[in-house]
This record gives structure tokens, C-alpha cells and sequence, in this order.
């Protein structure tokens, strides 16, 4: 097992997290390489530990086995544990790895006598996007909306290749394995000019990236530009009709597979934000997707088509464009013209990853194909991973959210063709996400890939047990709730003390660190609050506005539609309402504005006061980065009340009732 440098924090990992394996007797039984990855996890962790491999004939203490017969799936694994022995046996070697890891997160606990559980994956596809460049770009930098320093797979203008690389390129398969991610596309969805040659003259590079993540399960795959065929062929066309632009793609792909036969396939952003697509020929989403579908399709390969599209450069003046309604109007009419293996990558939210936004109708609309539902782990508008905000809470609403009522399957369900994908929040920074507690993020994500329907509490206390080991504490209780005190209601506080009911940005424009109320109101983006002197939000009701509400099933349709049905939480989202509305809690918007900014600066400031309090139970460099970037977001959580309570009461003239300071 290659392990990174001692100098990168071992995140849910550290050596402790072995002790449960490696202070006993193992034998690991089967073949092939993610059999001797588990193998050498094992050699590692009783090296560590005073355990033993043991051989066929010896007695053991956990026995991790292959068995041909099983029907835990390809993933899969059932674990045993009577008095005499712990059993994992799997019917394919990549359970036999995830099994490995449920062992480890368990400890000691995998070792006391217990009933058998059988473990499998409800999604088959739990993925990462790396948004990477491999130039620094002027604009979006190394990482497009990365918070923890340069890219792990890219410096210089070419992949990372000196062994201390590789090796933490490898030590990041390791930690998505541990938590379930079993595939990631390694460059951003933008695809530049650099990155675009990745699908060919430089496609060596990405065969060295994928060589170091293979140990651990994980697919690789290549965000791709739809115009490579004029841009790296020499084709006047890129028409998907045109048999020399197929031809293309087809010898391209043969030449990928050639060089890396469990390649995952393509992500594609097309005709969004300025990139090409299939729209420049007349043709249509699916059009454009089966082309590539149809190279792929020979090798195994799928085509992740982003349904991120919207007119980016709308009136702000003219009200009946709506950015919400986008997603739906482009690929509701197109469901069942996908090809099999083309999975359409939609976002949670119909926006763009605000604290709050309702689940996409989307998700619901489309029975005829595969789905995926993808989520942003890296913190673009929840505090760019300077401010506490742990999004299991917030994922796990939307993937339990049943968009046919309360009868039909929930959004984790339908996602069960596709799988999960989430844009990945780690850097190069020596504590992976910059923020120590943003890991969380990542780890949770995995968690509820493999299960989205996972308690997302219960995945922070087991990310919490795993990256801190309270048990060795001096004090564990105080270390376990302090850590939950920090983490369990931070995506609630954040909410708070940012965007109102719904009505999501009120952001600064361009990076979207920080307050800006009217940032985005005059702008082409589509991200529009409406506020005015008699109330504020968006009017998206079948009746008087948009009618993005319509795009719901009825039960949902008919929710949004009534502001008395609405829910609170999203009121400003679907309706313009006077600053005088009642709210369910007896309270009026606008008191409820000014009442959530000023308890969320509380909340974080008591936050910080507990984290102060762990000092000597926690690692002294973890703790100080965790500290200092505390007080960055105290800061950052006072601009935003102040901002926001000012921006209301001027534009209301209603004071707080409580008679508290507004500027």
C-alpha cells in the first residue's frame, strides 16, 4: 500500500482507524488487484498493529473471502460475526474492498458477536466531478470553484507525475473507496483548449491518472468538448448526423478503450454558459448525446449529458423568463430518446446549489430515462469552505423528497439508473478540503450515495468517530458533542444568517464569497429576489406567474401554488409576498429576515466558543486551521446580517421589533 506524505492529513484514515484489523489473525482469500489492495491494507495494518496474515490451515480472527457463490451483487458484501470468527465475504472483489472498509469504520465493534448483514449499494454510479484545469485559468483559476488550492491530478500545464503525486493521487482513491465513491472525472465540465486534447494527442496523461485510482475501484472519466471533432479532427461539421463526425468519435473511443479498458466514458456540458452543442446544427439534447452514446456503447462506456442548460444572457426587465423552468422545458419532451447508456445529470435544485431550493421537478418528470442526480460538495454558495456548513442535512432532504407525493419513490430511488454525482470539494491543501470539517462533506457524500437513505446525522458522528478517534481522547464525551454541537446544525445557521425563504443568492457576483443583495437583480443570469418597497420573491405560480410550480406532479403542483400551502422555507422561492405575511411561526417575513441574521451570528459564535473548548482533545494543526478560519466566518456571518437587515429595512421602513441595532 503506497501511503502520502506524512505532512497530508490522513483525514477518515488516520492508522488508528486500523487497529480494530490490526491487532488480529487475518486471512484475505481470492484473486485479482483489488483483492491484493485489500491484501495489502491488511499486510499494513497488522505491521502497524502486532497482528498477522495468516495462511490457509491457520486459525483466524477475520476472514475476508471471494466466494463465487454469493449474491451480494458486484458490490456487495455479507458480514459475520460469531464468537469464534468475523466473515466478510463478497461475491466480486470490489465487495470484498468496500467490505474491508465497513470492517475498519466499525473498530472493535466489527468483532462482537452479532445478527448477519448483508450490504449493497443502492446506486450503482456514486461519482465525483472534478472541476480541474490543467492550465491555471485566468478567470476560474486551477480549480473552477475550488476552495483548497491547486488540482491533485494537474500542475504546470501537465498531470502530476513525481512519485510524492502519484502517491497521494493513490491515497485519494483510497479515502473514496473508504467511503463508497466509485468513480471521478478528473477535468472540469468547462472544457477549455488545453483540456480538450486530453481525449487524444494528451490522453497519456489521463491513463497515468487512471493507473493510480484502479487499486481502489475507481473509474476514470473525461469531461469532453462537443466541438473536438472540428477543434482536434479537422472536420468542418460537428453535426451528430453527419457519418464523418461519428466515424470520429467511434475511432476516438477505440483509441481510449485501448489504452485504459475500464475507462468510465464522457461527461458533456453542451450548449450551456457558451459551450457548444448540438443546438448550432438544429439538432437536440438526445441527438447530441447518442452520438457519443454510440462510440461508447461497444466498450461499456456511458455519456453523463449535463442538463444544466438556460438562457444565461436573459432580460432582467422581462419576467416571464424563468431560470427555474430551464432544465425542465429542455429535457421533459425529450424523455425515452436517450440511448441506453446516456445518464442525464441533473442538478438537486433548479438554480444553481443555494443553501435552499426545492428538488427539481426534473428529477420526476423524466421515467423513460436514466437520471442522475448531482449535488455540489465543494462550497460555492454554502461558505467556500471557509464557513462550517455540513450538507448531509441538506442532500438527505432531497434525496428522501418523493417528487409523485407521498406514495411514490423518493428522489434516491429514481436515481437508482443513473447514480450520484457530486462536484468534488478537494484541493491540494495539505488538509485536502481546506477547511478540516469541510472533509465531512466529502465523506457523507459517499455515505449517502451507497445509501441515500442514511440517517445524515448518524454519517457525521461515524465521520466524526472515524477522523477524530475520540476513544483515545482524554476526553471522549466532551470531544463527541462538541464535534456534533459544530457540525449537526451548521447547514441550519448558515441558512440563517445568508438568503431568506428560498430566495436564494444575494451573493457577490463572479466568485459568490460574501453578501451582495442586489449582486445579481440587474443581471443576465436569471437570479432575481424582486424585492421592492411592498414585499419581496418571485412569483412562479401557474395562476400569475412563471408557472414553474405547474412543472410538479399535482400533489407538489398544488403545494407550491398557495402561498397558505407553501412551505415556509421556500415561500420566497414560488411567491412575492407583502414583508407583513404571516409566516407558520407566527412570525412576518420581515421580522423573520431580520430575527434568522441575527440568531445565526449567535449560533457561529457559539460555535466557535465550543470548538475553543476542544483544544488538547484535537490535533493542534487540525485545531488552529480550524480556529482561525472561525473567525473568518464570524466576520463573514456579521457582513451578511448587517447587509441583509439593512437592505430590508430600507427597502421596507419597518423596524425590528426587538429594537436591535440595524445599520
Amino acid at each position: 500500500m503506497t501511503r502520502p506524505d506524512d505532512r497530508v492529513d490522513p483525514a477518515w484514515l488516520p492508522d488508528e482507524a486500523l487497529r480494530g484489523v490490526g491487532a488480529r489473525r487475518v486471512r484475505v482469500r481470492g484473486e485479482g488487484p483489488l483483492v491484493d489492495t485489500v491484501w495489502a491494507e491488511v499486510t499494513y495494518a497488522c505491521r502497524e498493529f502486532g497482528g498477522s496474515v495468516v495462511g490457509e490451515g491457520t486459525d483466524c480472527d477475520l476472514l475476508l473471502a471471494v466466494a463465487a457463490d454469493g449474491d451480494e451483487g458486484p458490490e456487495g458484501f455479507t458480514l459475520r460475526r460469531t464468537a469464534r470468527r468475523t466473515t466478510v465475504t463478497a461475491a466480486a472483489p470490489a465487495g470484498l474492498l468496500y467490505g474491508f472498509f465497513h470492517v475498519v469504520r466499525l473498530g472493535e465493534a466489527a468483532f462482537a458477536e452479532a445478527a448477519d448483514e448483508t450490504h449493497r449499494p443502492a446506486l450503482a454510479l456514486r461519482m465525483l466531478d472534478h472541476w480541474d484545469n490543467v492550465d491555471v485559468h485566468p478567470v476560474m483559476g486551477q480549480v473552477e470553484r475550488g476552495y483548497a488550492g491547486g488540482s491533485l491530478f494537474w500542475r504546470d500545464g501537465r498531470a502530476r507525475a513525481d512519485l510524492a503525486d502519484l502517491a497521494r493521487i493513490r491515497a485519494y482513491g483510497r479515502l473514496l473507496a473508504a467511503c463508497g465513491i466509485n468513480a471521478v472525472a478528473v477535468n472540469n465540465v468547462n472544457v477549455h483548449a488545453t483540456e480538450t486534447h486530453l481525449l487524444t494527442d494528451r490522453f497519456a496523461e489521463v491513463t497515468a491518472i487512471a493507473a493510480e485510482l484502479r487499486p481502489y475501484g475507481i473509474r476514470t472519466h473525461l469531461s469532453v468538448n462537443f466541438a473536438a471533432p472540428r477543434l482536434l479532427g479537422g472536420l468542418d461539421t460537428t453535426d451528430p448526423y453527419d457519418e464523418s463526425v461519428r466515424a470520429w468519435w467511434r475511432e476516438t473511443a477505440d483509441r481510449v478503450y485501448a489504452a485504459v479498458p475500464d475507462f468510465g466514458g464522457f461527461v458533456v456540458k453542451a450548449d450551456s454558459e457558451g459551450q457548444p452543442g448540438p443546438f448550432a446544427h438544429g439538432r437536440s439534447h438526445a441527438d447530441g448525446a447518442n452520438l457519443l452514446a454510440d462510440a461508447l456503447a461497444p466498450h461499456g462506456g456511458t455519456v453523463h449529458w449535463r442538463a444544466f442548460v438556460y438562457d444565461h444572457i436573459q432580460d432582467w426587465r422581462e419576467r416571464t423568463t424563468d431560470r427555474a423552468r430551464a432544465a425542465y422545458d429542455h429535457f421533459a419532451p425529450l424523455d425515452g430518446e436517450f440511448a441506453d447508456n446516456v445518464i442525464l445529470q441533473v442538478k438537486h435544485g433548479p438554480m444553481d446549489f443555494q443553501a435552499r431550493e426545492p428538488v427539481s421537478p426534473v428529477i420526476g418528470a423524466l421515467p423513460r430515462t436514466r437520471v442522475a442526480v448531482e449535488l455540489q460538495a465543494t462550497q460555492e454558495y454554502t461558505g467556500q469552505q471557509r464557513h462550517v456548513c455540513a450538507l448531509a442535512p441538506m442532500w438527505s432532504e432531497a434525496l428522501t423528497f418523493r417528487p409523485e407525493g407521498e406514495s411514490g419513490p423518493a428522489v434516491g430511488q429514481l436515481a437508482s439508473g443513473g447514480g450520484l454525482v457530486a462536484v468534488s470539494n478537494v484541493g491540494d491543501d495539505a488538509f485536502w478540503t481546506r477547511h478540516p470539517l469541510a472533509q465531512a462533506n466529502l465523506y457523507t457524500y459517499g455515505r449517502l450515495a451507497w445509501d441515500p437513505a442514511a440517517d445524515p446525522l448518524r454519517l457525521l458522528d461515524e465521520w466524526a468517530e472515524s477522523t477524530f478517534s475520540p476513544d483515545l481522547s482524554p476526553d471522549p464525551e466532551r470531544l463527541r458533542s462538541g464535534l456534533r454541537a459544530v457540525l449537526h446544525g451548521s447547514w441550519a445557521t448558515y441558512e440563517k444568517y445568508t438568503a431568506p425563504l428560498g430566495v436564494g443568492f444575494m451573493v457577490q457576483p463572479g466568485h459568490h464569497y460574501g453578501p451582495s443583495v442586489d449582486g445579481y437583480e440587474y443581471s443576465p443570469w436569471g437570479t432575481y429576489h424582486l424585492a421592492d418597497r411592498d414585499g419581496v420573491g418571485v412569483d412562479r405560480t401557474r395562476a400569475t406567474g412563471t408557472g414553474y410550480a405547474a412543472q410538479y406532479a399535482k400533489a407538489w403542483a398544488d403545494t407550491y401554488e398557495r402561498v397558505e400551502s407553501c412551505p415556509d422555507e421556500l415561500l420566497l422561492f414560488f411567491h412575492h409576498v407583502p414583508y407583513d405575511h404571516v409566516l407558520r411561526s407566527g412570525s412576518t417575513v420581515i421580522q423573520h429576515i431580520y430575527d434568522t441574521h441575527f440568531e445565526g451570528v449567535e449560533e457561529v459564535a457559539a460555535a466557535r466558543d465550543v470548538w475553543a473548548s476542544l483544544t488538547g482533545l484535537v490535533a493542534p494543526a487540525r485545531h488552529a486551521r480550524v480556529a482561525e478560519l472561525y473567525e473568518e466566518q464570524l466576520s463573514g456571518a456579521r457582513e451578511w446580517r448587517d447587509h441583509v437587515n439593512s437592505y430590508f429595512l430600507r427597502k421596507s421602513g419597518v423596524p425590528d421589533a426587538h429594537g436591535r441595532r440595524i445599520y
